[in-house]
């Protein structure tokens, strides 16, 4: 091979693999929950209609004739994750004073906490909450928890709410991150981002833990100019 060739094709290869990386970093993470599509909706029977509906006057006879409070449709999804998942608090009511299971996860491990959490929708958190469901979980792909998916989206009401229940602090997901670290490196460093990691190390989060690359809060607060945040960690004591 030539030499001037292959040299050029070598910084070619590096250039590529380094634009690569810039565009992992910076680039929005994917939206790894979804719930029913309209079709799928329009196909659900008994409880799972009823569920989805909001119709607890169903509910409750389907109940007394027998119906499976945990039955799944094809996504692992029960009527208490199509009640969370269209914000239909009667329903959830009504499905948790049956029996039904509140800490159910579905086939990309969700749980009811974990979809209201990531929809923003702090009543319905609030209703599980308040039922019994768990804020402890370990959920989805990412072995992460409803805090951290949470912290990541910088719902900064849902984290309160679910710091107040009990919610790990400090739990490492599969990628090798906090809620501290995803409200950084997943956020936008905006308003509602500092709002959530104001909340967590107002609630005593550790700001020594590291990413996978060994950084700190506080070294990857600068690294993205999130001047406010940057304050907040370096004023809780981190490094």
């Amino acid at each position: 091979m030539n030499h001037r060739f292959g040299s050029a094709w070598t910084r070619r290869l590096a250039l590529a693999s380094a634009l690569l990386a810039i565009n992992a970093w910076f680039a929005p993470p994917a939206q790894a929950q979804a719930g029913p599509t309209a079709a799928e909706a329009a196909q659900y029977q008994g409880l799972h209609a009823a569920a989805w509906r909001g119709d607890v006057t169903k509910i409750e006879r389907l109940v007394a004739a027998g119906a499976n409070l945990n039955a799944r449709d094809a996504h692992g999804r029960t009527p208490l994750h199509l009640a969370t998942f269209a914000r239909q608090r009667g329903a959830v009511r009504a499905l948790a004073k049956a029996g039904a299971d509140l800490n159910v996860l579905e086939n990309d491990r969700y749980d009811g906490v974990t979809i209201a959490a990531v929809a923003d929708d702090e009543e319905t958190l609030s209703v599980l909450l308040s039922l019994g469901a768990s804020a402890k979980q370990v959920t989805s792909r990412y072995d992460g928890t409803a805090l951290i998916a949470a912290a990541h989206l910088g719902h900064d009401g849902v984290v309160r709410q679910l710091i107040a229940a009990g919610a790990p602090l400090d739990h490492v997901n599969n990628l090798h991150w906090t809620a501290v670290i995803e409200a950084i490196v997943l956020g936008n460093g905006g308003p509602r981002h500092q709002a959530t990691l104001k909340a967590l190390l107002d609630a005593g989060a550790s700001v020594k833990l590291t990413d996978r690359q060994g950084k700190t809060p506080l070294e990857l607060a600068r690294a993205r100019a999130y001047a406010e945040m940057v304050k907040m960690l370096a004023a809780a004591g981190a490094k």
